[in-house]
């Protein structure tokens, strides 16, 4: 099997998510959702988890960190830097989850926003993981958060 256009030797398929979905929202309004932290404290967690905590520097090389809580009251810190920014079509980070006050093993999420129709085109891709189960893990997360950025959107 070939690699895929966007895939280096060095980044095997199964290590990389992708994630697409078509939302009823305009494409400014799915950015912001992405931007701003009204928006992501209300769905950038899975199902039952909350955000207490969020902070970022919008800008390529500006850091972003925050906190899950999850149901049982665990704070779960994450944190990276956003790699590029294009207004209503990209935002891309790096992304990495903290224990102890270390950062883990490090991932890169892009997110790309383009037009369908009167709707919006959003493909996720996030790479290059640690292992398959993480990855899946992080498939079972990001569509419980993308449900409910959906609900947000409308």
């Amino acid at each position: 099997m070939s690699p895929k256009k966007n895939e280096s030797k060095s980044e095997p398929a199964n290590r990389v998510l992708e994630i697409t979905r078509i939302f009823s929202a305009p494409r400014h309004l799915v950015f912001e959702a992405w931007t701003k932290n009204e928006h992501l404290r209300q769905w950038c967690a899975p199902k039952g988890f909350t955000i207490p905590f969020a902070e970022g520097d919008l800008r390529p090389g500006g850091k972003w960190r925050s906190c899950m809580r999850t149901p049982d009251g665990t704070d779960c810190w994450l944190s990276g830097v956003y790699r590029s920014i294009v207004p209503d079509e990209l935002v891309e980070f790096t992304h990495a989850w903290e224990e102890d006050g270390k950062r883990g093993h490090e991932t890169v999420v892009t997110v790309k926003l383009s037009d369908y129709g009167k709707k919006t085109k959003m493909v996720l891709r996030q790479s290059r993981f640690e292992s398959v189960a993480s990855r899946d893990g992080h498939r079972g997360g990001w569509t419980q958060c993308l449900d409910r950025l959906s609900s947000h959107l409308k």
